[in-house]
């Protein structure tokens, strides 16, 4: 498993395809606080529960100068039918390869219903506008993950 991240780490840079296929980086992003999450699959329960609560915060998020961004293993097509069937307005970039998965560590074992396996890790990270990382939250929870994450931004 990768290094889990920790405050203060430098974020690792990264650039992947958005859902319509552009290539969107981190450096692209300088100057904002970034909420970046990485979820298993687009389209099911928990994952759509956690993008949808993201959605509905993206206008509090936004008038504090932070944008989120969600990543998965999905292939940029699954992801835009993902965005387009939830309303979804924030990128969902595609790791088909796992390669910014692993560099954030956010894939390996897991458990699921008791079985080990290998696999992406529910995380989130807020990046500052610098490009840290100021929090790192692993193994986190769908439901109420993004209420906690307002609480610790102060919205």
């Amino acid at each position: 498993m990768s290094e889990r991240l920790q405050p203060g780490d430098v974020a690792p840079e990264f650039e992947l395809p958005d859902a319509d296929g552009d290539p969107v980086s981190l450096a692209s992003l300088r100057g904002k606080r970034v909420i970046l999450y990485f979820y298993p699959a687009a389209m099911t329960p928990g994952c759509t529960k956690e993008s949808v609560d993201f959605r509905d915060s993206v206008p509090d998020l936004e008038a504090a100068n932070v944008t989120v961004v969600g990543v998965s293993p999905d292939k940029p097509a699954k992801l835009a039918k993902f965005r387009d069937q939830e309303g979804l307005t924030f990128p969902l970039l595609s790791d088909t390869d796992t390669t910014v998965l692993r560099a954030y560590g956010a894939y390996g074992e897991k458990k699921l219903y008791g079985k080990v396996i290998v696999g992406v890790i529910r995380s989130t990270f807020i990046i500052d506008a610098e490009g840290k990382v100021e929090k790192a939250y692993y193994n986190v929870k769908a439901t109420g993950h993004v209420a906690r994450l307002r609480k610790d931004l102060g919205l």
